[in-house]
C-alpha cells in the first residue's frame, strides 16, 4: 500500500488512524532519508495513543525513549546513532518489542540481524517539499490484519 501526505500535519495524522488498530506486542518500523518524516509519524502513533506528541522527539543520543502514560506502553527507539548491531543485545530490545507495549523503531536498518521478522515496514520518501511517500509492508498474519485496518480506514 502506498499514501501520498501532502503536509506535516497529514503525516501526522496518518499516524493517529495507525494507532487505533496498535495492541501490545506490535512492532512498526520505520525508514527513509533524514526529514522524511519518521519522527512526525511516530508523534502521530504517539497522540493517537494518548501519549504528548511534545514527549516524543528525535534525540540524538537517547536510542530507547519510553512512554508509560498511553493507552499502551509505548517505546521509540531512534536508532540513528547506533555503531555496532553487536550493541543491541544491551539494550534489551526483546523486552521492548515482545513485551506490553507497542514498539516504533526509526531507522530499522540498524538492527541487521536483530530485525523483527514479523512488523510493519513502513518507507518513508520525498514526494515534493512538503508532500512524503508512505509505502506500507505488512510482514506476518497479524501485520496483513494491521495494515486491512489501515488501509480501510485511511482517507486518502
Amino acid at each position: 500500500m502506498q499514501i501520498i501526505s501532502r503536509s506535516v500535519s497529514d503525516t501526522a495524522k496518518i499516524g493517529r488512524v495507525i494507532a487505533k488498530y496498535l495492541v501490545p506486542k506490535d512492532i512498526i518500523c520505520l525508514s527513509g532519508e533524514l526529514g522524511s518524516g519518521k519522527t512526525v509519524l511516530t508523534k502521530g502513533i504517539a497522540q493517537g495513543l494518548k501519549i504528548d506528541a511534545f514527549d516524543v522527539t528525535s534525540s540524538s543520543f537517547v536510542i530507547i525513549r519510553r512512554h508509560l502514560t498511553g493507552r499502551l506502553p509505548f517505546f521509540h527507539f531512534d536508532l540513528y546513532r547506533l555503531k555496532d548491531t553487536r550493541d543491541i543485545p544491551a539494550l534489551g530490545y526483546e523486552e521492548y518489542f515482545y513485551g506490553e507495549g507497542v514498539s516504533v523503531i526509526e531507522w530499522p536498518q540498524k538492527l541487521g540481524c536483530f530485525i523483527p521478522k514479523e512488523c510493519l515496514t513502513i518507507e518513508l520518501s520525498y514526494a515534493g517539499e512538503f508532500k512524503r511517500k508512505l509505502r506500507f509492508r505488512a510482514e506476518g498474519e497479524r501485520y496483513k490484519a494491521l495494515l486491512k485496518n489501515i488501509r480501510e480506514n485511511i482517507s486518502h
